[in-house]
């Protein structure tokens, strides 16, 4: 959903045509289709985060890209693991470090659920269907670049390289020091990244972190945001016969595993997103008087967001998404049992199964948290086992609930008053106009590992709120591409 255009015309009006700036657009006016081009190239190969050979293939593409920039990329890794991607500009006199973050590869896809079937052949598009080639003499900024990764997280990736042919175009450099992380593994949870951090620590100082990963604000303003949700999941299990047993026999006789799971999960929250566990909210960092304050001013945009949804009501009894998503969270993210639909058969099924995320703020523990559920569990009376039950097990206990845990990383927030955040945001206005500050950004980054290197990390996203991140038919709007690369040049010119 668009802004209303008095918002669209006041950002504009606020936007400062800085030399950076100036650059930027006139490199990207007249270069549109090769960034498109350049950006299409790597949402080709295929990224899914665990397959180690194609995140390598992407490695190679990208270090080939930033080598044609004189941008020498070295990989970063320990072994077994997807490489993190490092590179530096060294600007002499310079008084400061940035170091800019993205990743580059995605998510899982199911193909079937892409209009084109290939979630790795780059489609432009106007609305759902009406598709253009890539290459046009003239592009609206309202249509979209869609294939895997174009918004989350590849799309950063090459505005970085439209900013660097921008600046040399007009003779132009940092103000500061540019250093580049570009990690491989975000999506699968970064279990690498905390050990390739500490091993390269002189490496990766500097005076400020830029997260370029996210959305920006619903109303499409920019978005800073200065924390971002910690997360951990787990897989519950439970179980019934050890084998399906036909429904017309065994029915109302044999326990219903799929039945008891949707009873279990229906007591850990009060319907309204409030979740019911014992303690899950203990512990909590309050938020600060200027963050109240940010979250006090920022755009009411909920309506719109159930229009557009298409949801009649929405969680939280009447606090507004904004408020929420700095509140911890429990999600069920899928439910699995036996068929439906097509292939629908007369059982009573032998397991059911739920995928579980946990969003954290400041103050919570994820290891904790898990344990909170584990005790909830008991609490309805399941025996709880990290394993698949032994059959004396089953002998023992009619309810059995398996919990395997899938890790996760805290919650981390930086103070808005320190000067580099004022800088941020000050590069931010002069670029977008009004900008959102949100002390917490709803998703999860995992920069707890770069907040333990002593410098504050920063949230600088692009890409548009509705871009189906992480869900079939990803997309990145013109518009925000060719926003972002102005934003980030004017972020290097941060003295």
């Amino acid at each position: 959903m668009r802004a209303p255009l008095t918002t669209l015309i006041l950002a504009c009006g606020a936007c400062a045509q800085t030399p950076y700036i100036e650059a930027a657009r006139a490199w990207r006016q007249s270069h549109e289709s090769a960034i498109l081009g350049e950006l299409a190239s790597l949402i080709r190969l295929p990224n899914v985060a665990s397959n180690l050979g194609d995140i390598r293939r992407n490695a190679e593409a990208i270090i080939a890209m930033y080598a044609r920039r004189g941008v020498t990329l070295r990989e970063l890794a320990v072994p077994g693991a997807p490489p993190s991607l490092y590179g530096e500009l060294t600007v002499p006199g310079a008084r400061r470090t940035l170091i800019f973050y993205a990743h580059y590869d995605g998510q899982p896809v199911e193909p079937q659920k892409w209009l084109n079937g290939d979630p790795w052949r780059p489609v432009l598009r106007a609305g759902a269907r009406t598709e253009f080639a890539l290459e046009q003499p003239h592009y609206n900024p309202e249509w979209r670049l869609y294939g895997r990764s174009a918004s989350d997280d590849k799309a950063p990736v090459v505005a970085f390289l439209a900013v660097l042919d921008a600046l040399a175009a007009r003779g132009l450099k940092p103000r500061s020091n540019i250093k580049f992380f570009l990690e491989g593994e975000e999506e699968a949870g970064s279990p690498n990244l905390e050990a390739i951090v500490e091993r390269h620590k002189p490496l990766l100082a500097g005076d400020a972190w830029l997260i370029c990963d996210g959305p920006v604000h619903q109303n499409r303003q920019q978005q800073i945001y200065f924390g971002a949700r910690g997360v951990t999941g787990l897989e519950l299990t439970v179980y019934g016969a050890l084998r399906e047993l036909h429904s017309g026999h065994y029915g109302n006789w044999a326990p219903n595993p799929a039945m008891m799971l949707a009873r279990l999960l229906a007591t850990i929250t009060d319907g309204e997103g409030r979740v019911l566990i014992d303690g899950f909210y203990d512990g909590i960092q309050p938020l600060t008087e200027l963050e109240r304050k940010a979250l006090a001013e920022a755009p009411d945009f909920d309506e719109e967001l159930k229009r557009e949804l298409g949801l009649a009501a929405a969680d939280g009894s009447g606090r507004k998404l904004h408020e929420l998503i700095n509140l911890p969270s429990f999600n069920v993210r899928g439910l699995e049992s036996v068929g439906v639909g097509a292939q629908a058969r007369n059982v009573v099924p032998a397991s059911a199964t739920a995928s579980i995320d946990i969003r954290l703020v400041k103050g919570l523990d994820h290891a904790r948290q898990v344990e909170r559920v584990i005790a909830h569990l008991r609490k309805q009376g399941y025996h709880v086992t990290a394993d698949e039950p032994t059959a004396e097990e089953r002998r023992r206990h009619a309810k059995i609930a398996r919990v395997v845990k899938r890790g996760g990383y805290n919650a981390v927030r930086t103070p808005m008053d320190l000067p580099v955040a004022q800088d941020v945001l000050a590069a931010a206005a002069r670029a977008r106009g009004p900008v959102v500050r949100m002390p917490t950004l709803g998703g999860s980054v995992p920069i707890y590992v770069f907040e333990r290197l002593g410098a504050p990390v920063i949230g600088v996203p692009i890409a548009n709120h509705d871009n189906n991140q992480h869900s079939s038919n990803e997309n990145i709007r013109l518009r925000n591409l060719w926003d972002g690369i102005e934003l980030y040049a004017e972020l290097m010119a941060i003295e």
